[in-house]
């Protein structure tokens, strides 16, 4: 019995500093809520995490940090009620805790869970604090995220590097890109786009990011660092005698220049490039290097000795690190890694649920053999440009993840991620996606659906699980061959044309759902509205699913229009497109009711990190830039990149959206009365708002539910 007891002492081993994350988490949720748990740490080869109860207490037990936290949003999910998202991270805990009464236990030997991609450190995290991002840590943390993309302060350690190379100040303004676009410019993409920055933005993305990596360690989180790939300011041939080749333009920005393996000073600038990261966020185990991202010439390359170059560089900073490298369209290039070996490198399958390059025959990037020898993770795109609208493939992500597990590929699946281009929108399928690695075998979709309606809103109710059954089988349910750039877009967003459809230049939408089955389901939610009052993710979805239902109606009163334009009859154009604006309007009505659907939350974000006016309006202009022309005028309307990142959100449905279409309204009814009205300039229409500083409240106007019972109403009358 003596040894039996030292071995469970020397198993179970409750270490006070790995599970005070967790204890300090809960803290965070509900002051003194670490009092109601036991929190175990227990040596174990495998990623597990375990529900128990002990006395009146609920016990936690996972192998680490991340893997506890796991279990503890699956216990207040799936036992309390508690659905913590990203807009509600706090709840109040029963006084009893719901009792374990069977011990529960979730086991995974998917080994990584990644999050992020590039392009979500722009449309969404721009402009996060210290706050904001706690939060995001404590999410990620939850649902068991332990490998996310970290790139804030980036060009802070770019900026270290520049001015060793001789730079000037003004030289290394015009390479580093503004806030809003530096993930583009990390893609060697572009340069200098929305700065310069000031001093102060240095310091103080610096300073966040010491304090992001402190805590993802504290979890035992793995960040992943950008690593050096060779780029380079596009003059250094001139400023520096760099032997580079030229990656040519990206949507009419000039990318910046690649540095040839071949050249001799390649590892002497990376060595400095990894001493100036090193300096100030320490090394990393895994780095982020993605070069010719996205149309990137690769004339001039030796693809196979640059690739070994930059494993080289990296490896020589740190011999037991990884390079993570995101598969989208033709990177990473097979020549550039197939002599790379197995265990060095992890690929990011991007757009796994539309378009996997894992090796699935039926994608139209496929990729026969896959990645080889290489690791790979299953990845969500979901999200393009951070746009507002529901959408997802819930039973194709389901199928294809245990259909990847259990084909020859299977072997080197080492993960999934989320790597959406724009978060902080439909919580439903991140939810789906980060339960898979805990779900051993493939589950029924709709019981799924049942059990999450339950965590999402603390009790059930059969109205509700009917209204979510029926939008997971339809506009949830996009088909397995549907390759469009996430949701169907709002026609409120699209730049006015003749016969409008999608808004952004690249989003390939189809129609593939019955829009009357979001209209029911709205419908269904809005009846039982009162039973749900004061329910924060009730009203959140609330509101977005209404938002869609009328996104859809504007849709077909906007075929009204065209069919009354085409017919020539002017009172039937007047009275529709009086009813379009008239929409368009109530919708900007409806989303004031929350601060999420506000485009002055996204400007209060981006003037809240200046220290000085100037700077504050240099971030609010980033901020304006992005979601609407994107680019200068070749970028937005020749570089395709106008309306890319569109937001269907209060205020500026108002003041710039309903600008346009009533402007384009007002030039077809001339043309109707017989007049020649000059073609309409939209660009010039457009960026008067983006320079504007004019004030947006953030704070929610009106009372949720009320507001959106009469607007319902009035629209479905």
């Amino acid at each position: 019995m003596k040894v039996i007891h030292l071995l469970c002492l020397l198993f179970i081993t409750v270490i006070a500093e790995a599970t005070s994350p967790v204890k300090a988490l809960l803290e965070r949720i509900d002051k003194g809520a670490s009092d109601k748990f036991l929190i175990e740490q227990v040596n174990f080869p495998v990623d597990f995490f375990e529900l128990d109860q002990k006395g009146n207490k609920v016990v936690i037990r996972g192998n680490n940090p991340v893997n506890i936290a796991t279990g503890l949003n699956w216990y207040l999910k799936y036992y309390a009620g508690i659905h913590l998202s990203w807009n509600g991270m706090q709840a109040t805990l029963p006084e009893i805790l719901p009792a374990v009464t069977q011990k529960e236990r979730h086991e995974t030997e998917v080994k990584y869970r990644y999050d992020f991609n590039y392009c979500t450190y722009s449309y969404t995290m721009a402009f996060w604090d210290w706050e904001r991002w706690e939060k995001e840590i404590d999410w990620m943390a939850l649902h068991g995220i332990n490998l996310p993309l970290a790139m804030v302060g980036t060009d802070g350690v770019w900026y270290n590097v520049l001015k060793k190379l001789g730079y000037s100040k003004e030289e290394i303004d015009e390479f580093i890109a503004g806030p809003g676009f530096q993930a583009w410019w990390l893609m060697n993409n572009l340069e200098g786009w929305g700065g310069p920055n000031s001093d102060n933005w240095y310091k103080q993305q610096i300073a966040l990011q010491q304090r992001i990596l402190k805590r993802m360690r504290e979890y035992g989180i793995e960040p992943v660092l950008p690593g050096y790939s060779g780029m380079v300011p596009h003059n250094a041939k001139e400023k520096l005698g760099l032997n580079v080749s030229d990656p040519g333009l990206w949507c009419d920005y000039r990318r910046p220049a690649f540095l040839l393996p071949t050249d001799p000073r390649f590892h002497e600038i990376a060595s400095l490039y990894y001493k100036e990261m090193n300096k100030l966020y320490g090394k990393a185990n895994f780095y982020s290097m993605d070069p010719f991202h996205e149309g990137g010439s690769v004339a001039g390359v030796n693809l196979d000795a640059a690739g070994k170059a930059i494993m080289q560089a990296m490896k020589k900073n740190n011999p037991k690190a990884v390079w993570v490298a995101q598969a989208w369209q033709a990177n990473p290039r097979s020549q550039m890694i197939e002599n790379l070996k197995a265990g060095d490198m992890i690929v990011l399958d991007l757009f796994s649920e539309s378009r996997p390059q894992w090796g699935d025959p039926k994608s139209t990037w496929y990729r026969k053999e896959g990645f080889g020898q290489h690791d790979w993770i299953y990845c969500m795109l979901l999200n393009y440009g951070g746009n507002i609208g529901l959408h997802g493939k819930m039973n194709h992500v389901i199928d294809e993840f245990y259909k990847a597990k259990k084909s020859p590929f299977g072997k080197t699946l080492k993960g999934v991620g989320m790597t959406m281009e724009g978060s902080e929108n439909n919580p439903v399928m991140f939810e789906l996606l980060t339960e898979l690695p805990w779900r051993a075998e493939k589950f029924d979709k709709d019981q799924w659906i049942k059990n999450y309606t339950f965590a999402r809103y603390g009790k059930t109710n059969k109205t509700v699980q009917d209204a979510w059954i029926l939008l997971s089988n339809s506009i949830y349910n996009c088909p397995s061959e549907n390759v469009q750039q996430g949701t169907h877009e709002s026609i409120f967003c699209a730049r006015p044309s003749e016969h409008p459809y999608q808004v952004s230049s690249w989003s390939e939408m189809e129609d593939y759902y019955d829009p009357e089955d979001v209209i029911h389901a709205a419908a269904m939610l809005v009846s039982v509205a009162d039973q749900f009052k004061g329910i924060n993710n009730f009203e959140y979805d609330l509101v977005d699913i209404a938002r869609q239902a009328i996104a859809e109606k504007g849709r077909r009163i906007e075929k009204v229009v065209e069919a009354a334009y085409i017919s020539g009859d002017k009172s039937l154009y007047r009275a529709s497109t009086e009813r379009f604006l008239a929409l368009l309007l109530l919708q900007d009505e409806l989303l004031g009711t929350r601060p999420e659907f506000r485009v002055g939350n996204w400007i209060r974000q981006a003037r809240s990190i200046g220290n000085t006016p100037e700077e504050k309006d240099l971030y609010e202009w980033n901020a304006r830039v992005q979601i609407t022309t994107w680019g200068n005028r070749n970028a937005a309307n020749n570089g395709g990149l106008r309306d890319y990142a569109h937001k269907e959100w209060n205020g500026i449905l108002k003041d710039f959206y309903y600008m346009r279409w009533k402007t384009w309204f007002d030039h077809q009814l001339q043309k109707l009365e017989g007049n020649n009205p000059a073609e309409i300039d939209f660009y010039a229409l457009e960026e008067p708002w983006t320079k504007a500083t004019n004030f947006y409240t953030w704070k929610p106007e009106g009372d949720c539910i009320p507001t959106v019972k009469r607007i319902f109403a009035e629209v479905f009358e």
